[in-house]
């Protein structure tokens, strides 16, 4: 910077002095006063020029500063918002790791849906699961033997009446994806035939394998799919009835958790029931040992009676002992004349016994 404004004043001064010399020329008589004049204004163009240095390079040092100060600043946002966009990033590929999980799970789900025995292993899963959840140990038993050697999936116990129900699990998933897959009338009518036709055969088995005279009076069978459930009560009326004639119930996840929080609160009020009973027993056993701690105090009271009527019969005859010991020690034995009322006196004629009361 300090070149440039060298070169400047090498310019200017030139200048300056071609000027003065071309004034010279023009007159002689005042070439002095003007070549003075000239160095005057070089020098006060030197001056002048090096105060404008000194305030560029002040402006130039601020400017520096502000610009360093704005870069610090910039440079520090920057690496704020790095900073944020590596934790998104972070979060992002957690999220999509935990899609690609989820994928690989509805993929596995997918291929267990599709397999019929891994499939009915899904649906007992499920149903254990409920039911364990809410249910007491002992009010139900899984792959149970029945009388006419069948196994149920489930057995739970409740109070007579209704006794013990068998719940079996049925998951009629290909035709109701063909309900869902049909694009024409026939597609549909075709589907809602084979879903009517294994719904059917699964309430057949049930009624037929489960419901034993004297022993089951109901089974359940348990749909493992709430959309299955809802299109089997809403557009299949003439299942529902057929089941109902059977006796045999429909049930959902969320419906046979309903169920087995009845059949908790059943079992809750049935042991309440038994527990009041026995404590009915025990008032009343107690009601009887007070009635003969009554009778026993009663006859303790006699006792207490007789025993003081007794004292008092014996503090009677301790007096009268004593008073015939004083009369005893007042006889005068030379006067015979007084033994005969001595002896009256002595002798009393006596009472019979009072008969004593038997001790209980």
């Amino acid at each position: 910077m300090d070149g440039t404004l060298l070169i400047i004043a090498v310019v200017l001064g030139v200048v300056i002095a071609a000027a003065a010399f071309m004034a010279g020329r023009r007159g002689s008589g005042g070439g002095g006063d003007v070549l003075e004049r000239v160095i005057q204004s070089q020098a006060e163009l030197s001056g002048r020029m090096q105060h404008s240095e000194s305030s560029l390079n002040e402006r130039l040092e601020a400017l520096t500063n502000r610009l360093g100060n704005g870069l610090a600043q910039q440079t520090e946002k920057t690496g704020e918002q790095l900073t944020n966009l590596q934790k998104r990033l972070a979060v992002m590929d957690s999220a999509q790791q935990k899609i690609t999980q989820l994928s690989e799970q509805m993929v596995s789900l997918e291929g267990i849906l599709s397999n019929k025995q891994a499939r009915g292993a899904f649906g007992e899963f499920q149903m254990e699961s409920l039911i364990k959840d809410v249910l007491p140990p002992s009010a139900y038993e899984f792959q149970a033997l029945l009388s006419n050697g069948t196994r149920v999936d489930c057995l739970v116990r409740m109070p007579s009446p209704p006794g013990i129900i068998p719940i079996d699990s049925k998951f009629p998933l290909e035709a109701f994806r063909a309900i869902q897959g049909a694009k024409t009338d026939t597609d549909r009518q075709n589907a809602n035939r084979q879903f009517s036709r294994d719904v059917g055969i699964h309430i057949k088995n049930i009624a037929e394998r489960y419901i034993i005279e004297n022993e089951t009076d109901w089974a359940i069978m348990f749909l493992p799919s709430e959309a299955i459930f809802a299109e089997l009560n809403t557009n299949f009326g003439n299942m529902v009835e057929e089941a109902q004639r059977r006796r045999v119930g429909f049930a959902s996840p969320s419906t046979l958790m309903a169920l087995v929080n009845t059949v908790s609160a059943i079992l809750k009020d049935s042991q309440m029931k038994e527990q009041a009973g026995l404590i009915q027993k025990q008032v009343g056993l107690m009601l009887n040992d007070v009635r003969l701690l009554d009778d026993r105090v009663g006859k303790l009271k006699v006792h207490f009676r007789q025993a003081n009527e007794d004292v008092e019969g014996i503090s009677i005859s301790s007096g009268k002992v004593a008073d015939r010991g004083q009369k005893i020690q007042d006889v005068q034995l030379d006067e015979e004349d007084e033994a005969p009322e001595l002896d009256a006196k002595l002798d009393p004629p006596r009472q019979p016994p009072r008969p004593r009361l038997k001790e209980v």
